[in-house]
């Protein structure tokens, strides 16, 4: 027996990280975001202060390209309508995920084209819509959306937390929608769509279907033979 445990040892480390050295090169979100948002922060601020509002999405679409897109994001903690955890390595699809608050305003077409795309797609993406209000609010809010969306909350008044919020939440601001592909790759980070008052809900379902859809048929969907002017659009 005591000549089987030099061996033993050997095969532990070597299918048990707790007992091996793990190479894990990858750079983190929350790591990216320490090195690249300060920087951001100041810059974005001094631009909104001058209303330059293009500099700051300059600055906004600069900080994406250069700083954030190909890290990997962490396995952040939320909640779902059953009040129970729910990582997010446990989403195993290429995931689009769109963080909320219950007080943005989304656009009239918007919350239809995410609906529909989630009932198209959802075999192939996992669709998260994750809120930043309490139990109650979320699960009123859930209602606006449809079976094939997973709709999570973090309750940052419980002050439980913390880390997510920051990374998620404050870094940069509501609402945000993340393209993850399957092994927690960000490969894309987008702002939702924004149009003028008096759009009709056709313009606007339209507007909003074919940024979603953009967003999941050049990162998410394993064929990229997808033509958003050629996808089969029915208005509910």
């Amino acid at each position: 027996m005591v000549r089987l445990l030099p061996l033993l040892i050997i095969l532990l480390s070597l299918s048990n990280p707790v007992f091996g050295q793990t190479d894990d090169t990858r750079l983190f979100f929350s790591e990216a975001l320490a090195a690249h948002l300060p920087k951001y922060d100041q810059n974005a601020k001094a631009a909104y202060y001058k209303r330059d509002y293009k500099k700051a999405n300059r600055l906004f679409d600069s900080l994406i390209e250069h700083g954030l897109k190909g890290s990997y994001m962490d396995n952040f903690k939320f909640n779902n309508l059953n009040k129970k955890e729910s990582l997010l390595y446990g989403f195993k699809k290429p995931m689009y995920l769109i963080t909320y608050a219950s007080w943005c305003v989304t656009s009239e077409g918007e919350i239809p084209a995410i609906n529909q795309l989630a009932t198209k797609y959802s075999d192939k993406i996992d669709f998260v819509i994750l809120f930043w209000d309490d139990h109650k609010t979320t699960k009123k809010m859930a209602k606006l959306y449809n079976e094939h969306l997973k709709v999570l909350y973090v309750n940052e008044m419980n002050n439980q937390d913390s880390y997510v919020i920051s990374k998620l939440k404050h870094s940069l601001g509501l609402p945000t929608t993340f393209l993850i592909d399957g092994n927690k790759k960000i490969l894309d980070i987008r702002r939702g769509v924004t149009h003028p008052y008096g759009k009709s809900f056709e313009e606007s379902f339209d507007m909003n279907y074919s940024s979603i859809f953009d967003g999941i048929a050049n990162h998410l969907l394993e064929s990229n033979n997808y033509n958003a002017e050629r996808e089969t659009v029915a208005l509910n």
